[in-house]
């Protein structure tokens, strides 16, 4: 028993649905790493990169169960319901993609030459990996505000969710960047760079003021209001980028529209342009979208007092 009365464990971290998501993680981030290291196997960039996500994850989610579970979290100066929601939505995000990247590369129809045994273990470790992403999607879904209740946290909410997918998807774009794209070429699509790179910026500072419990720090306006600015302005730099990179990459007159037929695959310039443009367009899609939602949860929040914003 604690100092003041209470069970040392969180029993609500154990016996709950939450508890039940978290150790479903923990199993198959288990699973998947043991059968890898066993026989499934990876190699190249795509592999390492398959295998650090699901180590990251791993690790992550075992200090955080066990910080839960402990009640040690406490001493932590951050807001842990918006730290733990924020890792679950980019624990999805990252199993997502280590679920189609890994066997797309790495599993197929016919047996390799290790034996169809090597294939079977890389189904495994699929399988497992989708289970992995639907642990923590229902961690997501058990944490994520909904309307008449009140926020814990902001990002709790659907634009908060919304922050952890964008800079998600800024981290594919950089990838494509650094990928051969020839971005220095021109003056635009260097001006476009400074575009993903500052709305990234913007919104890693959201996300740290908000787990941090610094939103008091911003004392020019209130939090909600410097929020909406941002993301209005990070709107408006996205549609810039979104046609301005596109023309100067696929125009005639500065690139080519389709793709060289000498140009090799995998690393191939024109496949990162093209990968660059597409992202561009997705994250304008979500910047847009967590304005107007964090409009409407700002009108919501003025008439209903209860379902305001930390």
């Amino acid at each position: 028993m604690d100092s003041q009365g209470g069970p040392y464990l969180n029993k609500e971290a154990l016996c709950s649905t939450l508890g039940g998501a978290r150790l479903c993680q923990l199993a198959m981030g288990c699973a998947v790493i043991a059968m890898v290291t066993h026989s499934a196997g990876y190699s190249g960039s795509h592999g390492v990169f398959c295998m650090t996500a699901w180590c990251c994850c791993f690790a992550v989610s075992a200090a955080v169960f066990f910080l839960d579970a402990t009640r040690l979290y406490s001493f932590l100066r951050v807001s842990w319901d918006n730290l733990t929601v924020t890792w679950a939505a980019c624990a999805t995000l990252m199993y997502v993609t280590a679920s189609v990247v890994y066997p797309l590369f790495f599993v197929q129809s016919e047996c390799p030459y290790e034996g169809c045994e090597v294939r079977d273990f890389r189904i495994a470790v699929t399988v497992c990996s989708i289970l992995g992403t639907l642990a923590y999607g229902a961690e997501v879904a058990l944490c994520r505000a909904r309307p008449g209740q009140i926020v814990v946290g902001y990002m709790a909410t659907v634009p908060g969710l919304l922050k952890v997918v964008q800079g998600f998807v800024s981290c594919i774009i950089f990838g494509a960047l650094a990928n051969g794209s020839q971005f220095s070429r021109y003056a635009a699509t260097i001006y476009c760079v400074v575009i993903y790179a500052s709305c990234f910026a913007l919104t890693a500072l959201v996300v740290i003021l908000t787990v941090c419990k610094r939103t008091k720090t911003v004392r020019c306006m209130p939090f909600d209001r410097f929020v909406v600015v941002c993301t209005f302005m990070e709107v408006l730099l996205y549609l810039s980028a979104s046609v301005v990179w596109p023309v100067f990459c696929f125009d005639t007159k500065y690139g080519s529209p389709w793709r060289p037929s000498s140009c090799p695959q995998g690393k191939c310039p024109w496949d990162s342009k093209v990968v660059v443009a597409v992202f561009s367009c997705v994250n304008f899609g979500l910047y847009l979208a967590d304005l107007l939602y964090s409009q409407r949860i700002r009108f919501g929040s003025s008439r209903v007092p209860t379902n305001s914003r930390v």
